[in-house]
């Protein structure tokens, strides 16, 4: 697919596929290269993921445009992204219209979230429901695991656990993990057993 794509893309007036890497640290090395005006990156990168590789540019090219274009559709990988500076998300599944008009934006400077990816945000986001991910990780703290245990059982880094608990805290209006807990227990997200 990455082959297809920067043959497309080099045929787009003003765009010029400076570079190309299969993996986490490549791209890292490709980007301190070229420096390029925006950088396409997939989460599932081998090695170093892309969250990680969008981390590692950013700190070093705090600048850095980055649009994420990945086959996730879940709305933790989504945050994730932007959490770590992602300018943009789209799914492989977009049009080549959307996929130029997000390039666009994102080097003009704007940020650009698939329009389904981002109706579902704001469905979440302003309903305050606990993602899928979020009520495991909840359920975890019930039971007294730590991050990085919880990391372990869900197979995430425990800085993504850092995350989830972040999210479900502010969904929740809870200072600390027992007071996450509790109000679990009141809205009927956990059940004693």
């Amino acid at each position: 697919m990455r082959t297809g794509l920067a043959s497309v893309l080099a045929l787009e007036p003003g765009f010029s596929v400076v570079a190309q890497a299969d993996d986490g640290e490549t791209a890292l090395v490709r980007w301190r290269e070229h420096q390029p005006d925006v950088g396409l990156f997939d989460l599932s990168l081998t090695g170093m993921d892309g969250i990680e590789t969008l981390r590692h540019v950013r700190e070093e090219f705090p600048l850095a445009r980055i649009l994420m274009l990945t086959s996730s559709e879940a709305q933790e990988d989504v945050r994730h992204a932007l959490r770590a500076g992602a300018a943009g998300y789209v799914t492989k599944n977009a049009r080549g219209p959307e996929l130029i008009a997000a390039i666009r934006t994102v080097h003009a400077g704007g940020r650009h979230i698939g329009q389904a990816i981002a109706r579902r945000l704001d469905e979440e986001e302003s309903s305050g429901q606990l993602s899928r991910r979020e009520l495991e990780v909840l359920g975890l703290v019930r039971q007294g695991y730590t991050n990085l245990e919880i990391g372990r059982v869900l197979g995430i880094a425990e800085r993504t656990v850092r995350s989830h608990m972040e999210m479900l805290m502010g969904k929740l209006n809870a200072s600390d993990r027992a007071a996450a807990v509790a109000r679990g227990f009141e809205r009927g997200l956990l059940k004693l057993s």
